[in-house]
């Protein structure tokens, strides 16, 4: 027997704190510039909504390309540590970048065409420099994993304790970044728009991600060998489908999509249904906190929980079967938007906030083992497709999670911009709300016709999303006993290839 090589613990650390700065970097963009665009510079949802969806589907196709260069990387590092190490920067002042716009209600209200043009050009064209630069660090980091290490229960502790930090870098912007950036405005005098607040913070927040994400590129260490096949770009990208069991999850993670909207609508929703744009009252009135907390908290409670119970689990059922019991979230999805039809202007009132909190648990725990085991089925197939035709696709592979999530968003964010504009929640008639709302005014019941439209894209879509996504993954191909079968095999082949090597 050959013993099976793996990482240690200081490199499982500086790893994880790297992925810890990177959700950030993520989730600074996909709520905090959504929201910045959306409510603050006031973009028309229309255009709002096509950016991002073009954005996230050239994301998607030049993910793969991103994989395929990865793949043939070869340099005394590895083929994915020199990518984490050079990235971060970039990304840095890159994300930083999309901040610095001018504001689309106030050129509209002046009558400004070549303001109105240049601030929506702009929004466009550093959102999608963002992506492609993002591109550039996120698929090494995810890739690396699978080079780290040979056990399979270390590399689905990893994948657990990854996807349980990127979630708490997630949430740590998600709950921060609006009320911080309000109270920022507020410290610099501005009475009434955010945008200098959201400018400070959302550059402060990134510099400060930038530097944790870099200490994965200082840390890690690949201990998998590459394969000598080298494939071209073109042979890497028709792999991703010709690997029967990896299209079977790319083809459920598109069906999934509409999952996506959760994470664009939920700090919207939350800042104007419960605190009427000003979510700093959740710091500053204990009842809306404890809000905040049940619904809000519970969704990221559920994820953690599922993604600390998911590699335990794994020990009585197999991946397959725990990523097809996903479906089962989409009831307490669906069962949010009903809450909502039975007491539209009153799931402020404990009894709904207790029974929403419920259903928004039982949904992250959902969306939580989704995660996890995605990246853990991403992973086999790797060792699939070595085991059978001695390539290892660690970087076009793992791109394909990648691309997943940027065309799913993309996706998305068409749904909402469509939806939004239907019932009006766009551009101007934003600004004025704000106003309105500054003035007295309460969203929940002066402005149901948003409110109904922003609970609908949270909760129905996504329910639908969840139930469609495990059809494909019904007849996955990878077991977990011939998993195993195929990671002693290729322990062994990659003990004789460093002999040979050393020789």
């Amino acid at each position: 027997m050959v013993s099976a090589k793996t990482y240690t613990k200081k490199e499982a650390a500086m790893y994880l704190t790297g992925m810890f700065g990177q959700n950030m970097i993520y989730n600074v963009i996909a709520t905090g510039l959504y929201f910045y665009l959306q409510n603050v510079i006031c973009l028309p949802a229309v255009a709002l909504g096509w950016i991002f969806a073009i954005a996230r589907v050239w994301d998607a196709v030049n993910d793969p390309m991103m994989g395929a260069i990865v793949d043939k990387t070869s340099t005394k590092w590895g083929k994915c540590k020199p990518y984490l190490m050079f990235a971060p920067p970039l990304i840095c002042v890159i994300t930083c970048a999309t901040f610095l716009n001018g504001n689309y209600a106030v050129a509209k209200e002046a009558g400004n065409k070549t303001a109105m043009f240049l601030i929506v050009g702009w929004a466009a064209l550093s959102y999608i420099l963002w992506g492609m630069s993002y591109t550039i660090g996120d698929i090494p980091l995810w890739g690396i994993i699978s080079r780290m290490s040979e056990v399979e229960k270390d590399r689905a502790k990893l994948i657990s304790a990854a996807r349980i930090v990127a979630s708490i870098g997630a949430a740590a912007v998600v709950v921060s970044i609006v009320a911080i950036s309000q109270a920022a405005n507020d410290a610099l005098g501005e009475s009434t728009n955010a945008q200098k607040g959201f400018i400070v913070v959302g550059i402060a927040m990134t510099v400060v991600a930038s530097l944790l994400f870099e200490l994965a590129g200082l840390g890690v260490k690949e201990r998998v060998p590459s394969s000598d096949e080298k494939k071209s770009m073109g042979e890497s990208i028709a792999l991703m489908w010709k690997c029967v069991p990896f299209r079977r999850i790319l083809i459920s993670g598109i069906l999934r999509s509409p999952l996506q909207l959760m994470m664009i609508v939920i700090l919207t929703l939350f800042t104007y249904y419960f605190c009427d744009g000003n979510l700093q009252r959740a710091f500053t009135e204990p009842a809306i906190l404890i809000i905040l907390i049940i619904m809000g908290g519970g969704y990221f409670i559920g994820q953690f929980a599922a993604m600390i119970l998911c590699p335990m689990l794994m020990k009585k059922i197999s991946v397959k079967a725990m990523y097809n019991l996903t479906a089962i979230s989409a009831i307490p999805t669906a069962l949010i938007f009903v809450t909502y039809m039975i007491a539209p202007t009153e799931l402020n009132q404990m009894k709904w906030v207790i029974i929403d909190g419920i259903c928004f648990v039982i949904s992250g725990m959902g969306f939580g083992a989704i995660n996890v085991c995605q990246s853990i089925m991403i992973s086999d197939c790797i060792d699939y497709e070595e085991y059978h035709h001695g390539y290892r696709p660690d970087g076009i592979f793992f791109s394909g999670q990648s691309f997943i999530t940027k065309l799913t968003a993309g996706i998305a964010s068409i749904i909402s911009s469509y939806v939004y504009a239907a019932v009006g929640y766009t551009d101007v008639n934003i600004e004025k709300m704000n106003q309105a709302l500054e003035n007295g005014a309460h969203f929940a019941s002066d402005y149901m016709q948003y409110s109904k439209a922003m609970w609908f894209i949270l909760t129905v879509p996504p329910a639908v999303g969840l139930a469609l996504a495990v059809i494909p993954t019904l007849k996955y191909e990878i077991t977990t006993a011939d998993h195993e079968k195929m990671l002693d095999e290729l322990v062994s082949r990659h003990a004789k290839m460093e002999e040979k090597t050393e020789d």
